[in-house]
C-alpha cells in the first residue's frame, strides 16, 4: 500500500511534529505524546483530558482548545495511550478545579485511564471520568466489554468542554458529560477495510461488491455483511438500528461522520438520505455536522450519531469553540 509516511515506527511522532508546526496555539510534547492548549491551566476551570489510539484523527488532538479539550493523549496507531501520558496531561491542565477524563469504551483505554486516575489522585489532582459507549451495532467486541465508544465522543467533548469553559464545577461537568453519552447512539458502515502503517495491507477481507454493517473504528466486525447497498438503503438501515435503541422525543444533534476515505461529495449525499429517514420517522434535527471527525485511517465508510438534546445541551453545543478541527462562535 502507498502511504505518505517515512517509516511505520515514527508515524505518530511525525504527525505530532506536524501538528506543532501547524498549530502554535497548542503545546505539543512529541516525546511524551501529550497535546495541551497553550494557555493551560486556566484559573478556576475544570480540565478535560481525553485520548486513544492514533489513526482516528482529528479525534482527539484536533479537539484541543478553548471550548473543548484541555489536553489529549495520542497512543500508537489503534493502541491505547499509557497512564504516564494521562498523568502528565492531568498535571498540565489542573488549575485546582479538577480534571475530567473522557474515555472511549475500549478495554485498553478503560484500564489505562483507571490507573492514571489513581496515580493523578495520589498527586493531589481530583479526577472524574465519563465513559463513552454509544455504538449500538454490537454489545461486545474484540476490544470491549459492552458497547464501543465512537462518534458520541465528539458530542461529549464539545458539550462538557463548553460547560467547563463557563466555569462549571467538576461534578457538574461530569454529570453533563454522562447525560450526553446516555442520550447518544451511533452506527457505522464500512465500504473497505482499514490499512495500518505497521501491517501495510488491509486488516480484514471485504470482498468487492460487499459492505460491513456495524463496523467498529478499528475494523472490528459488525452485525452482518451484505451486497453493496445504495446510500438511501444504508441510511434506512443505520438510522433504524439507532432508533431501535433511542426513541427521541426531543430534537437531536446529527453527526454524519466519514471513516477517513469517503469524499465529502458522498457524505453530503448520504446526509441528505439520513435527513430523509429522520423526517419520515418524525425525528427533529436541531443541528447537523458532516465530515471526517472520528475516523479509521484509510477506511471508506461512514457512521451516524444522534444525540437527543434539551435547551441546555443545545446551548452548550452552540457555545464558542476554537480547536484545529472544530471552531465556531469566536
Amino acid at each position: 500500500m502507498r502511504m505518505l509516511i517515512n517509516v511505520p515506527e515514527t508515524v505518530v511522532a511525525d504527525a505530532l511534529r506536524g501538528i506543532a508546526a501547524a498549530h502554535p496555539e497548542l503545546t505539543v510534547d512529541v516525546d511524551n505524546r501529550v497535546v495541551v492548549r497553550r494557555d493551560a491551566p486556566v484559573a478556576g476551570k475544570v480540565g478535560l483530558v481525553s485520548g486513544g489510539g492514533s489513526g482516528h484523527e482529528p479525534l482527539h488532538a484536533g479537539f484541543v482548545g478553548p471550548g473543548m479539550l484541555s489536553a489529549a493523549c495520542p497512543g500508537e496507531v489503534f493502541t491505547s495511550p499509557v497512564p504516564d501520558q494521562m498523568v502528565r496531561a492531568a498535571a498540565a491542565v489542573d488549575s485546582g478545579a479538577g480534571v475530567l477524563f473522557v474515555v472511549k469504551n475500549y478495554t485498553g483505554d478503560v484500564l489505562n485511564f483507571e490507573m492514571a486516575a489513581e496515580l493523578a489522585e495520589d498527586e493531589g489532582v481530583q479526577i472524574a471520568k465519563v465513559l463513552v459507549n454509544d455504538d449500538v451495532a454490537v454489545t461486545d467486541s474484540l476490544f470491549t466489554a459492552g458497547r464501543r465508544g465512537t462518534g458520541a465522543t465528539l458530542f461529549v467533548e464539545k458539550i462538557a468542554g463548553a460547560a467547563a469553559e463557563e466555569g462549571a464545577p467538576l461534578e457538574r461537568v461530569e454529570a453533563i458529560g454522562r447525560r450526553v453519552n446516555e442520550a447518544s447512539r451511533s452506527f457505522g458502515v464500512a465500504l473497505s477495510s482499514v490499512t495500518t502503517p505497521a501491517k501495510g495491507s488491509p486488516t480484514f477481507d471485504l470482498p468487492p461488491g460487499e459492505l460491513e454493517l456495524g463496523i467498529g473504528i478499528h475494523g472490528e466486525p459488525g452485525r452482518e455483511r451484505r451486497p453493496m447497498m445504495t446510500s438511501g438503503e444504508i441510511a434506512d438501515f443505520a438510522v433504524d438500528a439507532i432508533l431501535e435503541d433511542l426513541r427521541p422525543d426531543n430534537p437531536v444533534l446529527l453527526l454524519v461522520n466519514g471513516m477517513g476515505a469517503t469524499p465529502l461529495l458522498e457524505l453530503y449525499g448520504f446526509n441528505a438520505e439520513v435527513q430523509r429517514v429522520l423526517s419520515e420517522r418524525h425525528v427533529v434535527v436541531a443541528r447537523t455536522l458532516v465530515g471526517n471527525y472520528v475516523t479509521s485511517l484509510d477506511m471508506a465508510g461512514c457512521s451516524v450519531t444522534l444525540c437527543q438534546v434539551d435547551e441546555e445541551l443545545l446551548r452548550l453545543w452552540d457555545a464558542p469553540v476554537e480547536t484545529p478541527a472544530l471552531r465556531w462562535g469566536r
